[in-house]
């Protein structure tokens, strides 16, 4: 089976774990009360959004340069079907990370790289806009985990049910 090349494949899994950290993070700060604790807390998503942005923009250039591996063969459905799950996926950890710096704009609150890098604020401040974006940067991401959840039951059906390898092509330790 042809893999993935050894960028896409780091690319893919570095991506995977920010998202599966950034997500809970987010879930745990949103409901803490003020405190610095929280503060850091939102530092950290922010750093990891902003990271997540930053590499899925290298993926989506290195992809443009880089075609995938052709398709398993499978029912036309699945295949449209895993098709327009990648896209959403790519759409969504563009807009997911976006949305949130969009919100923090508004919200009046820098976003500032690690601490050290400070990122131009995209929004003027509007307490009004601020709290729409943050609904939808909320309902983004809940939209994003339901088709991370797709992704990875589609992969694990590939993997134990149909057993046709499809896995191997993104996993970093076949040979």
């Amino acid at each position: 089976m042809i893999r993935y090349n050894k960028v896409s494949i780091a690319l893919h899994w570095l991506i995977g774990l920010m998202i599966f950290c950034a997500f809970p993070l987010g879930l745990y700060m949103a409901d803490l009360p003020l405190s610095p604790q929280k503060l850091q807390y939102y530092s950290w998503h922010k750093w990891a959004g902003v990271s997540i942005f930053f590499l899925v923009m290298i993926r989506i250039l290195w992809r443009t340069w880089h075609k995938p591996p052709p398709p398993v063969t499978m029912p036309n459905w699945q295949r449209l079907a895993a098709e327009a799950v990648h896209y959403l996926l790519y759409a969504c950890m563009v807009i997911v990370p976006l949305s949130g710096w969009l919100m923090s704009s508004a919200k009046g609150f820098q976003t500032v790289w690690f601490g050290v890098l400070p990122l131009p604020d995209l929004l003027d401040k509007n307490k009004e806009l601020g709290e729409t974006l943050e609904e939808v940067h909320e309902l983004l991401n809940w939209g994003m985990l339901g088709l991370v959840v797709a992704h990875v039951g589609a992969a694990f059906e590939h993997q134990f049910i149909k057993k046709d390898g499809l896995i191997g092509r993104m996993n970093p330790f076949a040979k």
